[in-house]
């Protein structure tokens, strides 16, 4: 992969904040996830904790606890810095401040780090990327994949989003994705409407939902899709 460490920004969110971004309930937690576009999330610790079972995949797994652990300290003031800009952007609820902000994104990310060496070898972090994933059809109940596609629709294309969804789509019986809102502008992306009459299009059952979750002001809803069952059809 041609990935250069330097070009990513490592930022992790921890299970409480999944549950919410992503409305899981008690029975979504037992299914078989996969987190993709993970980053250094903890949520693939604390559910390995509780005996749950998730699968984890991002480029940035190509690099060692060491570097990406090195690339968080060098980019998180940078994040912080940004988040101090836009103070309006956000609802301060669940969050003092930035600086409280920092402190639980860190706890997050030094969680995943402290793992990321055993979950490696366990095959519970894998090297890969969207929009094709290293695995069998169906292999999974669920797949998550939060604050990349939408966020970076200024850098990622209709067609990328399209491949990527439809990709989860055929490794999981569902996709949740969360937000809808492209990064920084705080406006819903302009590939989501298009996307979803694509995919209805295409035979897939799309929603949009409100998720009890808001942390960017209008950042509360997921995109959840599933294959029609054949009754639906």
């Amino acid at each position: 992969m041609s990935l250069k460490l330097d070009q990513v920004i490592p930022w992790g969110r921890c299970l409480d904040e999944y549950i919410g971004m992503f409305s899981l309930t008690s029975s979504d937690l037992k299914l078989n996830i996969l987190d993709c576009a993970a980053g250094p999330a903890s949520f693939n610790a604390e559910m390995t904790r509780q005996g749950k079972n998730v699968i984890s995949c991002d480029p940035v797994y190509q690099f060692t606890a060491v570097e990406i652990g090195d690339r968080i300290q060098e980019t998180y003031q940078t994040v912080i810095d940004g988040v101090k800009a836009n103070l309006d952007g956000y609802l301060w609820n669940n969050f003092e401040s930035p600086y409280q902000l920092g402190e639980v994104r860190m706890k997050a990310m030094q969680e995943f780090l402290e793992d990321f060496p055993s979950g490696l070898q366990e095959g519970r972090y894998m090297t890969a990327e969207l929009p094709v994933l290293p695995f069998e059809n169906g292999q999974f109940d669920l797949a998550l994949c939060s604050h990349f596609l939408f966020a970076y629709s200024h850098l990622l294309s209709e067609k990328f989003h399209l491949e990527a969804i439809t990709e989860m789509c055929r490794v999981a019986k569902e996709v949740r994705v969360f937000p809808l809102l492209q990064s920084f502008s705080g406006e819903e992306s302009d590939h989501l409407n298009p996307i979803v009459t694509e995919l209805k299009k295409r035979n897939f059952s799309v929603e949009i939902q409100e998720a009890p979750y808001e942390f960017q002001k209008g950042g509360n809803k997921m995109l959840r899709i599933s294959k029609k069952s054949s009754a639906e059809k």
